[in-house]
Order: structure tokens, then sequence, then C-alpha cells
């Protein structure tokens, strides 16, 4: 029979770490996607000077405000980064998923290794139990 060394609380450990690393990676796509978002709003569009006015001492850059972030992002910059998000929106998807399955999976096959090593102990002390200690004095034969 093999044998198994797995510790529960060093699983544990191990798993809350992951789960750390995880949250940080969902935290970076989602900063990824905001700063792609923002970079598309200001990219601005492929017209003259809808972004910007001359002024006699140089470009004046529009003030942030709330009317220009709910404007839909157009030109060719916000395309390229709405295709790529979109592209890579599976790929992102994939990423998460596969960090939550790993998670969860080794906690279940711990959780079941620590379930049987309980199972094990339960059916040992019900067989101790069954065992007549009487029955067992003349299991060892007779002397001559």
């Amino acid at each position: 029979m093999a044998a198994w060394d797995i510790q529960p609380q060093g699983v544990q450990g191990q798993l809350k770490v992951v789960g750390t690393h995880a949250e940080d990676l969902g935290n970076a796509l989602k900063a990824l996607l905001t700063d792609m978002k923002d970079a598309a709003q200001a990219a601005g569009t492929a017209v003259p000077g809808s972004q910007a006015t001359v002024a006699p001492y140089g470009p004046v850059v529009p003030q942030k405000t709330p009317s220009v972030f709910a404007q839909k992002a157009t030109g060719p910059v916000a395309a390229a980064l709405s295709e790529y998000a979109t592209q890579r929106q599976t790929y992102f998807k994939s990423m998460a998923d596969r960090c939550q399955a790993a998670v969860l999976g080794a906690a279940k096959a711990t959780n079941e290794y620590v379930e049987g090593d309980l199972e094990a102990a339960r059916n040992a002390q019900k067989a101790a139990q069954a065992v007549r200690v009487d029955a067992l004095k003349d299991f060892g034969g007779k002397k001559k």
C-alpha cells in the first residue's frame, strides 16, 4: 500500500499564498482594462482638433470631466485597444478559472485525504472493539 504524507496545515498555508497571488492577478487585470479604457479615451480620434485646440502658446488639453469619460472612445487607437481587449477576454477568464479550479481542487483533494484517514481510524477502532480478548488466549497453541 502506498504511504502518503500530506500535511493539511501546509496545504492550507500554500492555498492562502496562491489565493493572494490569484487576487493580485485579478487586480492587475482589472487595472489593465481600466488603463486601456482610459488610454482609448485619451487617444482621441482621427479628426483633427477633436481633442485639443491650438492656442497662441501651444495645444490646450481639455480638462477631464465626467462628460469626457461618458463619451464612447472612437478612433484608430481606441478601436485597436478595444479589439485587443475583446480578443484577450477569453484568455483573462481562462486564467481566473484555472486559478480557481486549482485552488478548489487542491482543497477538495486534501479534505478527501483527511476524511479517508478519519474513516480508516474509525474502522480500526471498530475492528479492535470486535475482537474478544478471551478468545485469543488459546490462539497461541498448547504446550506439551
